[in-house]
């Protein structure tokens, strides 16, 4: 394998795929949806040995679910490309038109980003999420899953590239990187001549790994701790449904609930309505000194030691904590890394537009789950990634933050006076 070729053939393509129409790139990802379900058995016959092989190397349950791919998903999967169909293309849109004194006409224009080189880990509806928003935009990818998802991503990156033949468009629009050789990696963190953005998916290890050693520039994503806090003012009848909501709808995902903080007035209160659920669940809690009085009863309890809050547990452990005020929550979650989803339950506006001033997100609720993190839920169709950073996009990238710009001035054979 030659990253080398890869990337001159990325960037071909992503020349091609440049010039290429709307409808001809849509025609390309109804191939795709109608492969996958046309594909199903041995898409799932994939991800069947490579969950046999992640259960015998010990790999925790929730883990497994990251890769696991049914019927209902991947019929979700496919529903998310045929989304995307229906969405507007933003490659070619003017903006911030103007008209200058001298009758220059100036405007900025959107353009792909070129060739996007995404570095992810055991979630391989990845592979279809990034090859449909970067072909819609016109960016040429090279993938690079991980060896949990290695016999299935074959599979959906052989899906993908038959429907690319059909649509009539460059396979090499969607390449991956068929050998999970941490080499191989370090080698396409420095590809700039062909690579224009690297996105990597996945924990704090490989973020600061291409923080650390990429040539090109990085989007880091997907990694942060989610907090929900309970406001004085909170319904304290309703509050436990968006709390276990936000914790068990699916645990393994990075906008599941890490972090429960709770005002010290209503407390007792919430946790007398909350623990029957917590252990209807079966969660287990590792509580700060200040929430311990508060939860007797609990089946699953251990008191927090040092980097528990600063944990992404991605499976059924919740950290709680009890706080004087907002500001006071607000002051735990700047110390943990409050930079992915986070919630302030709240019937108290004050208390509402401190906590969205004062959090330091990509994704701030009132009153809702850290579970929409997530660009179909946005309207999105899928996402790239959930960028946790501050340039140059946030939250759920979808369409437009896979695109650039480029001024365009119009005139009538002006001169420079």
């Amino acid at each position: 394998m030659s990253l080398q070729m890869m990337g001159k053939a990325a960037k071909e393509a992503a020349y091609q795929l440049a010039t290429t129409s709307t409808t001809k790139k849509n025609r390309a990802l109804i191939f795709i949806a109608d492969e996958l379900e046309a594909q199903q058995a041995s898409i799932l016959a994939a991800n069947q040995t490579d969950l046999e092989a992640a259960r015998a190397a010990g790999m925790s349950e929730s883990l497994i679910d990251r890769l696991a791919l049914t019927p209902a998903r991947l019929s979700a999967i496919a529903a998310d490309v045929r989304n995307v169909v229906s969405l507007p293309d933003p490659v070619g849109q003017e903006f911030d038109h103007k008209v200058l004194e001298n009758g220059l006409s100036l405007s900025k224009r959107r353009e792909p980003l070129g060739v996007v080189g995404v570095i992810y880990e055991a979630r391989p509806n990845v592979t279809i999420d990034i090859a449909a928003l970067c072909l819609k935009t016109g960016n040429a990818s090279i993938l690079r899953g991980g060896k949990e998802t290695f016999a299935t991503n074959q599979v959906l990156v052989t899906v993908i590239q038959s429907a690319l033949s059909k649509a009539e468009l460059p396979q090499s629009a969607v390449q991956y990187i068929e050998k999970p050789d941490r080499e191989l990696v370090a080698e396409l963190l420095t590809m700039d001549e062909y690579v224009d953005m690297i996105i990597p998916r996945g924990g704090a290890s490989l973020h600061k790994m291409c923080k650390q050693n990429s040539t090109i520039p990085v989007i880091i994503g997907g990694f942060g701790i989610s907090h929900l806090y309970v406001d004085q003012s909170a319904d304290l009848e309703r509050a436990p449904d968006v709390i276990i909501n936000a914790k068990t709808d699916r645990p393994s995902a990075c906008n599941a609930l890490d972090t429960l903080l709770v005002h010290k007035q209503v407390a007792a209160q919430l946790f007398i309505r909350l623990i029957p659920a917590l252990n209807a669940q079966k969660l287990k809690i590792v509580a700060a000194n200040s929430a311990l009085p508060y939860l007797d009863g609990v089946a699953q309890l251990r008191e927090a030691a040092e980097g528990d809050f600063d944990t992404e547990w991605l499976g059924p452990t919740l950290g709680v904590a009890v706080v004087d005020d907002v500001h006071d929550a607000l002051g735990h979650m700047r110390e943990h890394n409050a930079s992915h989803s986070d919630t302030i339950l709240t019937n108290d506006i004050d208390a509402a537009e401190a906590f969205i001033n004062g959090a330091g997100s990509a994704a701030v609720y009132v009153n809702a789950s850290t579970r929409f993190t997530d660009g179909a839920q946005f309207g999105l169709g899928a996402e790239v990634a959930v960028s946790t950073q501050k340039l140059h996009a946030r939250g759920p990238m979808g369409l437009e933050e896979l695109t650039t710009y480029k001024w365009v001035g119009k005139a009538d054979y002006l001169t420079r006076q």
